[in-house]
C-alpha cells in the first residue's frame, strides 16, 4: 500500500489506483489494504461493511471500525481512510462541460457569481472542484448530495493542495483538493473540530491511460442540462 508517515496528528490517508488497461483493483480489496495499513491487521481479518446510512466502513473483531470513503471514475478508484472519524472523497475526470449552465441549475447564487467571475479557461476545473467538494462533504456527513447538499456552500477552490479549508458556516467541516495531476480533480472532506492533515500514500499505476468506456465510467455529475 505504500509507506505511511508516522504522525500523532489526525490524518486522512488517500490511496489512488489506476492500473494498466483501466482495470484498477476492486474497491473492496483496496479498502482492506487501507484497513491493514492503518489498523495493523492482516487483510484476511478485515471485513468491508456498510453503516445504516450506506457509508462504507472497515471492521475487525466485530467492533473496531475504520471510517473510509470510496470514489470511482473511468478506471480510477480512490479510497480515503481516517482513524479519528468520518471522511469523504470524490474524484472526477476533467472534461468539457457547460460549467455555467450546470452551476445555474445546481449551485447557489454566491457560487454561481464566483464561477461567472472566473477566467473562462478555468471554469470547467473550478466547477468540478466545487462539485467534488460538495460530494466529498456529503459523504463525510453520511448524506451524500441529499437534503440540499448541492446548495451547501463550499470555500472557493483556488487551486489544489494538501491543506483542508473550513466549509463556510459549518464550524466542523473541512474540505480540500489534493493534487493528482494530469486530468483528475480530487476532493477530500472531514468532519472534525480542527484542521486535519492529508497524506497521499499511493498512486499505483497512475499515468497509464484508462479505458473510459461506458461500463467503467461512474460519476455523480449530471451530464444533461435542460431548460437553461
Amino acid at each position: 500500500m505504500g509507506q505511511l508517515t508516522a504522525s500523532d496528528r489526525d490524518t486522512v490517508h488517500v490511496w489512488v489506483d489506476r492500473a494498466a488497461g483501466g482495470r484498477p483493483v476492486p474497491a473492496g480489496r483496496l479498502l482492506r489494504q487501507a484497513g491493514a495499513a492503518l489498523l495493523g491487521r492482516v487483510e484476511a481479518e478485515l471485513v468491508v461493511a456498510h453503516r445504516p446510512d450506506g457509508s462504507p466502513v472497515v471492521r475487525v473483531d466485530g467492533s473496531i471500525e475504520l471510517p473510509v470513503s470510496v470514489s470511482r471514475t473511468g478506471g480510477i478508484v480512490v479510497v480515503a481512510a481516517r482513524r479519528a472519524g468520518p471522511v469523504g472523497v470524490d474524484v472526477e475526470h476533467i472534461r468539457r462541460l457547460p460549467a455555467l449552465a450546470l452551476a445555474r441549475r445546481w449551485f447557489g447564487p454566491a457560487e454561481l457569481a464566483w464561477l461567472t467571475g472566473r477566467p473562462e479557461t478555468d471554469r470547467e476545473v473550478d466547477f468540478l472542484r466545487l462539485w467534488t467538494a460538495k460530494e466529498a462533504v456529503g459523504k463525510a456527513l453520511g448524506r451524500g448530495l441529499r437534503d440540499g447538499g448541492l446548495l451547501r456552500r463550499m470555500p472557493p477552490p483556488l487551486g489544489p493542495g494538501l491543506a483542508l479549508r473550513p466549509v463556510p458556516g459549518s464550524g466542523t467541516l473541512w474540505v480540500g483538493h489534493p493534487e493528482l495531476g494530469e486530468d483528475l480533480v480530487l476532493a477530500v472532506a472531514v468532519h472534525a473540530a480542527t484542521r486535519v492533515e492529508v497524506e497521499l500514500v499511493q498512486r499505483a499505476g497512475h499515468g497509464v491511460a484508462a479505458d473510459r468506456n461506458a461500463s467503467t465510467e461512474r460519476t455523480s455529475l449530471p451530464v444533461v442540462v435542460r431548460g437553461s
